[in-house]
C-alpha cells in the first residue's frame, strides 16, 4: 500500500476509488482466517499455552529487570482502556474539525468494532493468563485487547493519511505493545498475535467498507447535481 499523497487523498469526499481497496480486502480476509485458525489451535489445547507460548514466557522471565519492567508499563498504560478512549475520541474530533467526516467515521467505527469483538470474545474463551502476570489476572487472555486496539489505530491512520512514516511509527508501536504485554506476563505470545490479527482484519475491512460507502455516496451526489 503506497505511502504517497495527492489531492484526492486530502479531499476524501471526492468520488475517487482507491486502488488499495482490493489489497485491503484481501489482507483483511487472510487476517480473519489466520485469527480463526489460531483460535481453533488454542481451543484444541483447552486454552493451555502452546509450545511457543511457554518458551516465550520463560524467555521474558529470564530477561526480567526492574527498570525494563517500568519501561514495559509505558505502552501498557498508554494503550489501556482510558488511553485508547482518549486517543480514539481525540482523533475522531480532529478529523471532524478539519472537515473529514468519513475519516472520523472510519476511526470511530474501527475502534468500536475491535472492542465489541475482542472484549466479549476474551470473556467467552476465558483463557487463563500466565501465572506470573505482573498486570491483569482475569481469565480474559485471548485475544490481547491492547494489541488489537493498537494495531487497529495504527493501520487505520496509515491507510487514511497515506504517509510512510506513519506505517513505520505504527509498526514500532504495535511491536512495542506486543512485547510489553508478554514481558509483563499479561498475555501469552499467541494472545498478542491473535490481537494483532484481529486489529489487521478490523482496520482493513472497515477502511474498505467506508471507502466503498464514501465513493458511492459521492457518486450519487454527483448524479443529483448533474
Amino acid at each position: 500500500m503506497d505511502a504517497t499523497t495527492d489531492e484526492p487523498a486530502l479531499l476524501p469526499d471526492r468520488p475517487r476509488t482507491d486502488a488499495r481497496r482490493p489489497v485491503a480486502l484481501i489482507v483483511g480476509v487472510v487476517a480473519t482466517v489466520l485469527f480463526v485458525a489460531l483460535r481453533l489451535a488454542v481451543d484444541l489445547d483447552g486454552g493451555a499455552p502452546l509450545a511457543f507460548d511457554q518458551w516465550w514466557d520463560d524467555t521474558m522471565a529470564a530477561l526480567a529487570n526492574p527498570v525494563v519492567v517500568i519501561i514495559a508499563w509505558i505502552p501498557a498504560t498508554v494503550g489501556g482502556t482510558i488511553g485508547m478512549i482518549v486517543i480514539g475520541i481525540s482523533t475522531t474530533i480532529v478529523f471532524l474539525l478539519v472537515k473529514r467526516p468519513w475519516d472520523a467515521l472510519n476511526v470511530a467505527g474501527a475502534i468500536a468494532l475491535v472492542v465489541l469483538i475482542g472484549a466479549p470474545l476474551a470473556a467467552v474463551i476465558a483463557r487463563a493468563r500466565p501465572t506470573d502476570s505482573l498486570a491483569e489476572t482475569q481469565a480474559t487472555s485471548f485475544p490481547s485487547g491492547h494489541t488489537a486496539v493498537a494495531t487497529t489505530i495504527a493501520i487505520t491512520l496509515a491507510l487514511i493519511l497515506r504517509r510512510g512514516w506513519i506505517w513505520v511509527a505504527g509498526t514500532v508501536w504495535v511491536l512495542l505493545m506486543m512485547w510489553s504485554r508478554t514481558y509483563l506476563h499479561a498475555h501469552w505470545l499467541s494472545d498478542v498475535v491473535a490481537g494483532f490479527l484481529e486489529g489487521v482484519a478490523v482496520s482493513t475491512l472497515v477502511w474498505a467498507l467506508v471507502e466503498v460507502w464514501r465513493v458511492r455516496r459521492a457518486q450519487r451526489v454527483a448524479e443529483v447535481d448533474s
